[in-house]
């Protein structure tokens, strides 16, 4: 069975032309890639794995204080059986947090970048939680200029439009189950909507990704390695070139399926207001532009949101 390359990002600095080519042809066929050497300490990893635990185990009336109704879950908390795969009939089976960018009150975007909840109930959530988000932002920023440069960009072309991307973390709970005969699945098959996701939380099993010739491949990580993967708007702005490949988490045919998973998904979002218009170098005569009309990364999120059922 094929299975998603894992690569070593520190190859960049070291062996730049093999491993960008390598990471390029991971993306086109699959659409994902496991990285490791990123440098993100275990340690720091483990303690905001650890407060996410705690605040998931409070009383599900504390953690509703959280649930911003009408926010469509841009912040705080979202609870069990809400989010719904596009197209899907049965909502996931999770609950979930996100943490969004620190931004200065006085931005731009502000009218679209609310500030961040933080559960007083949870010691050190706010801490160990944005070092997670600032190590994986800065993370998906190295992986964005190795994509860019596949592409015949200049290395560093998507710097200033993700530097203040309306990115996402978002530790998941996902509860165990009670019976084998639930319609629903932890997540449905989906797409992801940004740039690229990093997934931190690979280990446990239930991830699987869709190859071309209609088969699922399940992930599962060792080590430090973080599964990264393109989103919609990626695959829209390199005219397919990096495809966004669907992908779910199915129920453990085990009893692992009586315990719960926890995973921590980083979904990086260029700038609001950048205009996802198809790269010029992504066009041929055997790829012609699909999309002729463009839409900023706010109103396509909207427009994503609006699918899953969480606006």
């Amino acid at each position: 069975m094929k299975q998603v390359p894992t690569l070593d990002i520190r190859r960049y600095d070291t062996e730049r032309g093999r491993f960008v080519a390598e990471m390029g042809a991971a993306y086109r066929e699959f659409g994902f890639c496991c990285i490791t050497g990123h440098g993100i300490e275990a340690a720091s990893i483990e303690r905001a794995y650890a407060v996410f635990r705690q605040f998931f185990a409070l009383p599900d009336a504390v953690k509703r204080k959280y649930h911003v109704v009408g926010g469509g879950g841009a912040r705080g908390y979202t609870p069990f059986k809400v989010e719904t795969a596009k197209d899907s009939q049965y909502p996931d089976l999770k609950e979930f947090w996100h943490i969004g960018r620190e931004i200065p009150r006085d931005s731009k975007y502000v009218g679209v970048m609310p500030p961040n909840l933080w559960p007083s109930e949870v010691a050190g959530f706010r801490e160990h939680g944005y070092a997670l988000y600032q190590a994986l932002d800065q993370l998906g920023t190295r992986v964005l200029r190795a994509l860019a440069l596949h592409i015949g960009l200049p290395e560093r072309w998507f710097d200033d439009k993700v530097d203040q991307g309306n990115s996402i973390l978002r530790p998941i709970h996902y509860p165990p189950i009670e019976t084998d005969d639930v319609p629903n699945v932890r997540a449905g098959a989906h797409e992801d909507i940004n740039f690229i996701t990093l997934l931190v939380g690979a280990s446990a099993e239930g991830l699987e990704v869709l190859d071309r010739d209609g088969r699922w491949i399940p992930i599962t990580t060792a080590g430090d390695a973080i599964v990264v993967n393109i989103g919609d708007m990626l695959q829209r702005l390199s005219n397919h070139v990096y495809p966004s490949t669907t992908h779910r988490v199915v129920n453990p045919r085990n009893a692992n399926a009586r315990k719960p998973r926890y995973s921590v998904p980083f979904f990086l979002h260029p700038n609001p207001d950048f205009l996802i218009d198809v790269l010029p170098a992504c066009v041929s005569a055997g790829n012609p532009s699909r999309y002729p009309r463009p839409i900023s990364a706010h109103d396509y999120l909207l427009e994503r949101l609006r699918e899953i059922r969480l606006i």
